[in-house]
């Protein structure tokens, strides 16, 4: 590994954060609900064209590959440190999510609504995570495909955790509606954050 190359150290986060969630996969509870092939054909679909267009070089065709981000090396680091944080977010996310975890929109066995660690403030910090995580990618990449993919990418989640969300409203009831008064989405809610 070129320890100088920002795109690199892009490539190390990426793969640190793809072998944790290899391995955690392993440790899941058994499925008592699941989202239909269609339903997740819905975001999966966008999901991969966005990560095409901001991981496949060859992808900067005509506009897409206009600049958005001033060509250099300090807007590339800025992205590696985004790039990290958004990757140790989701991995930190994805731990206290633990055994409830699941790729598709289920309801686990014994399913437990997780209130700890980025939960507190957040619903879904796998995602905040991620999204932080393309951001960075994607200000190091420095090309308008980038912002496209970010934004295919934040839809295909958005349209994901509302699915996830009606799934906990329906086994958690008040219990999971307290929990989305108190916090954000994608990002802690203000009031969550002053008090």
């Amino acid at each position: 590994m070129n320890f100088a190359s920002p795109f690199e150290w892009l490539r190390l986060c990426w793969i640190i954060f793809a072998l944790y969630w290899l391995v955690s996969a392993f440790n899941r509870k058994a499925t008592k609900k699941r989202e239909t092939y269609l339903q997740r054909f819905g975001y999966s679909v966008p999901l991969f064209f966005a990560f095409y267009f901001l991981f496949r070089p060859e992808a900067h065709y005509g506009w897409l590959g206009a600049r958005l981000v001033p060509e250099g090396p300090a807007w590339r680091w800025v992205g590696v440190a985004l790039t990290g944080a958004g990757v140790a977010f989701a991995i930190w996310a994805r731990w206290h999510l633990g055994a409830n975890w699941s790729g598709v929109v289920t309801l686990k066995e014994g399913h437990e609504l997780i209130r700890t660690g980025p939960y507190r403030a957040i619903r879904h910090p796998i995602y905040t995570g991620i999204l932080l995580g393309l951001l960075g990618t994607m200000t190091a990449v420095g090309e308008v495909r980038g912002l496209i993919a970010l934004a295919v990418a934040w839809l295909s989640f958005y349209i994901k955790a509302r699915r996830e969300e009606s799934f906990l409203t329906q086994e958690f009831g008040a219990a999971f509606a307290e929990h989305q008064r108190s916090t954000g989405m994608f990002l802690p809610r203000l009031s969550s954050l002053s008090g």
